[in-house]
């Protein structure tokens, strides 16, 4: 048990970043340069992870790093600057708290992994508690920004499942390393793109650079690298769980610098997010039972070799202070 808290609070870091990035990127950076946006978010960011990795994609990596890197990263990455800017902070974030169920469902015919009662109850508690803290703020809504913050769910749930499906598959892959090849892959795409559409890249105040070191370091290489990292060691059900952390953040942060209160109903909402989070939580001692049933329906068709072989060692372990040099 001690071990799965460990992994849960590790992939809290991620929805925690993302929700406050709503924030930075709707306050600090160019409205009218969304691919340029997501491009500057991504490249810098793989090419230090890259560094830090100093290891290149091998076998089917090469073309798995680039179907991840244009889900999780390219389109995504464009929509969610979209929604940002289109929406204010704390819709852009609620659109994101429908991800559970989204990912649930795509676990299921990807990985074989099917979504347990408790999961889904945690999910629809969250759910519910989001739109409690933030039914009735309809000001400022577009429905393209709607739209775009959807696509996002439905475009990273299954980019994310298959992250999940294929590193199961690889032990000697490595979350910094499968993380690294998506964001450069994925910022790689973006840019030619980028000066094709926009033409030359956005002039940068000193606001706006400081925003993209967050958004490129805070809130890409460091929360993709623990977001992968819970996703390899917990159930997809459980890392959709603690995303709804994502649209709290969101409202807390929004709240913190309008200088508004809480009001009982948020606070309530509050109460049922990290409810439904907890309910979501892995059981097992030590996280073995929970890692045991969350990595055998990833099998790929036609694999015979035992998942005990394949479990990873605490050496492999791709959590920070155990990375494979």
């Amino acid at each position: 048990m001690e071990a799965n808290v460990r992994w849960v609070a590790l992939t809290a870091v991620a929805p925690v970043a993302w929700g406050a990035n709503y924030f930075v990127t709707h306050e600090f950076l160019p409205a009218d340069h969304p691919l340029y946006g997501a491009a500057l978010r991504a490249l810098p960011a793989g090419l230090v992870l890259l560094a830090l990795c100093r290891r290149r994609p091998h076998g089917a990596w090469w073309g798995r790093s680039a179907v991840l890197g244009l889900l999780n990263v390219s389109v995504f990455f464009f929509l969610v600057f979209t929604a940002s800017q289109l929406l204010p902070t704390s819709v852009a974030s609620t659109v994101m708290a429908v991800s559970p169920l989204v990912m649930m469902l795509a676990a299921w015919p990807l990985v074989a992994e099917r979504p347990g009662v408790a999961h889904l109850a945690g999910a629809l508690i969250g759910l519910g508690g989001v739109c409690l803290m933030l039914l009735g703020g309809a000001d400022g809504i577009s429905l393209p920004g709607v739209l775009a913050s959807a696509a996002a769910v439905l475009v990273s749930s299954v980019g994310h499942v298959l992250a999940k499906r294929w590193n199961a598959g690889a032990a000697g892959t490595g979350v910094l390393a499968s993380t690294a090849w998506q964001l450069t892959a994925g910022g790689l795409l973006l840019l030619p793109v980028a000066v094709a559409v926009e033409g030359a890249p956005p002039p940068m105040s000193p606001s706006a650079l400081l925003a993209f070191c967050y958004v490129g370091l805070v809130a890409t290489a460091l929360a993709f690298a623990a977001w992968f990292a819970g996703l390899r060691r917990l159930p997809a059900g459980t890392v959709g769980l603690i995303g709804l952390l994502n649209p709290v953040t969101g409202v807390l942060l929004g709240t913190a610098v309008a200088g508004e209160a809480l009001t009982v109903r948020q606070l309530g909402g509050l109460a049922l997010v990290l409810g439904g989070v907890a309910l979501g939580r892995p059981p097992g001692k030590g996280g073995r039972a929970g890692r045991g049933r969350q990595r055998e329906p990833a099998a790929p068709a036609g694999r015979t070799t035992s998942y005990a072989a394949d479990r990873p060692s605490r050496r492999d372990c791709p959590c920070p202070g155990g990375l494979r040099r």
